[in-house]
């Protein structure tokens, strides 16, 4: 089994900001995010700068993109992006024509489902995140066994499946013996008084559980 990767989601409002928190956690994470708050805010830019900080690592643009997927994908690579994000919502056209320009992550929110789902891997996308929204999560939604059955059924169905919306270290024990992709971490990390020492947490409990 391999172990899972960790990224941090740098949804700030600001460069300098991503930059920052992005300096002190690079020596631990795996994939470096330019979050979709700071790509509305900043534009490609921030993928532009993120990539000169972490040459090394893998780099997501986290466009959520519905439509023009070709277009926004030569875009985010041409930036520096080495993945990029699709909506559950975008058309299986849209996800195959960004997948021909960058390597696509589909964004699973709300509308999906398993037929859908078996079209995606038939068309070459293997790469989902299983979300919980923010929404959600202020509603007071708590990750549990029904999170875990939809990750080991998508991961069955072949796909390489990264987990997000909340998660804390804590919520990792919940996947223990399952074969996630990447633990995505957003305000955990970047929102923490100590950014380095939140991403190690993580990063040690993961080489706990899956050692």
């Amino acid at each position: 089994m391999t172990k899972p990767m960790l990224q941090v989601a740098l949804d700030t409002k600001d460069i300098p900001t991503a930059i920052g928190v992005a300096r002190q956690v690079v020596d631990v994470v795996d994939v470096v995010e330019a979050g979709t708050l700071l790509i509305y805010e900043e534009g490609l830019s921030a993928v532009r700068s993120l990539r000169a900080l972490a040459p090394d690592k893998i780099v997501l643009a986290d466009t959520k993109t519905a439509d023009a997927g070709g277009d926004v994908g030569k875009e985010c690579k041409d930036a520096g992006a080495d993945w990029m994000t699709c909506i559950n919502a975008a058309t299986v056209p849209t996800m195959v024509s960004a997948q021909e320009q960058i390597e696509v992550q589909v964004e699973l929110y709300n509308n999906w489902t398993e037929e859908l789902a078996q079209k995606w891997i038939d068309a070459g996308i293997d790469q989902l995140v299983y979300h919980q929204s923010r929404d959600a999560k202020i509603a007071g939604q708590a990750w549990g066994e029904k999170d875990l059955n939809e990750v080991k059924k998508l991961i069955d169905m072949g796909f390489k499946v990264s987990v997000t919306g909340g998660v804390k270290p804590e919520v990792l024990k919940l996947f223990k013996g399952v074969d996630v992709y990447t633990f995505i971490a957003g305000r955990a990390i970047h929102g923490a008084k100590d950014p380095h020492a939140a991403a190690m947490e993580f990063k040690n409990e993961i080489d706990r559980l899956w050692n």
